[in-house]
């Protein structure tokens, strides 16, 4: 069982603030990627949580979920699912809009990303109302998936995403929240 140091990984958490625009409160994991012990860490807190848990896949989000999910599906020892911006993709797509703190957007995943029954853990960097994160839940569910659980590094609670995400019938594990 890995023992969660919170202090370990927030200390490694950069805050820039107004951005992307004025009021915003930017929670940037680059530097905990970039910190080797840190990001192994990190993995092997996600690795403790799902090890025992039926996970056919992980889906991770553009693009900061491509990295955690890439390597937290390696160490499961099953599949990854890249959820794309929209136009990124080159087979047949399934797509998904949605809002966001500051705009709107598309995310696709292939039209065979996950199988009917399929078990899927959702990752991202973070959740902040949870529109990104409830888009890649709707389109495993459309491909007939199963959401084990969705997780992410940073929750910012007060955005109320992890709630909507609750609501929907999935639940959020997150190692920080702000």
């Amino acid at each position: 069982m890995v023992v969660m140091n919170n202090d370990f990984f927030a200390a490694r958490i950069r805050t820039i603030e107004n951005w992307p625009e004025a009021g915003v409160m930017f929670r940037d994991i680059t530097p905990l990627l970039r910190d080797g012990e840190a990001f192994r860490q990190l993995i092997d807190v996600f690795v403790s949580r799902y090890a025992d848990a039926r996970i056919d896949a992980v889906a991770g989000i553009d693009a900061r979920g491509f990295i955690i999910g890439a390597a937290l599906a390696y160490r499961l020892g099953c599949g990854f699912i890249p959820v794309r911006k929209a136009g990124k993709l080159p087979f047949d797509t399934v797509g998904e809009s949605y809002s966001l703190e500051y705009g709107k957007a598309t995310i696709e995943v292939h039209a065979d990303a996950a199988a009917p029954g399929d078990h899927v853990l959702v990752v991202d960097d973070l959740m902040a109302t949870g529109g990104t994160m409830l888009a890649a839940v709707n389109l495993m569910r459309r491909l007939g998936a199963r959401i084990v659980d969705t997780a992410v590094v940073i929750d910012l609670p007060l955005l109320g995403g992890s709630q909507r995400l609750e609501a929907s019938g999935v639940s959020c594990f997150s190692l920080l929240n702000y």
